[in-house]
């Protein structure tokens, strides 16, 4: 079983946070050009389920920007699509009204593990002890 890491939201528990530096990027922005000093928190935005380059942002800015705060994924968020935003860098997801977060726990049960690295385990399965 793949161990979740991702907090899951839902949009009526959202509260204004005081303090916290949010920046909210389009998912056609380049987040290579990010100013990302005193941020603590990255939407990413999902428009639509089918539109995956908020994946690529994310991983992007795990791997080669190096952002250690929250990167949260917002819009148009399925519970199918939690396990590969947690693989590519996710720490946060708001889902779409409606959906039942308990679900959630199900999906990440039907992965036992990943051969390949991703944003999160970075030795792929074989060099793992």
């Amino acid at each position: 079983m793949t161990r979740r890491l991702i907090e899951i939201l839902q949009p009526g528990e959202l509260q204004p946070e005081a303090n916290v530096n949010v920046l909210v990027v389009a998912n056609d922005a380049d987040v290579a050009e990010l100013a990302l000093d005193g941020v603590d928190r990255i939407e990413l935005q999902f428009p639509k389920f089918t539109d995956g380059r908020a994946y690529s942002q994310a991983y992007l800015l795990r791997r080669r920007r190096k952002f250690r705060g929250d990167i949260r994924a917002t819009g148009d968020v399925l519970i199918d699509q939690l396990v590969q935003m947690q693989r590519t860098g996710f720490s946060s997801a708001v889902l779409k009204e409606g959906k039942d977060p308990a679900e959630a726990d199900r999906q990440f049960a039907r992965f036992a593990d990943f051969y390949q690295a991703d944003a999160v385990v970075r030795e792929p399965l074989f060099a793992r002890s």
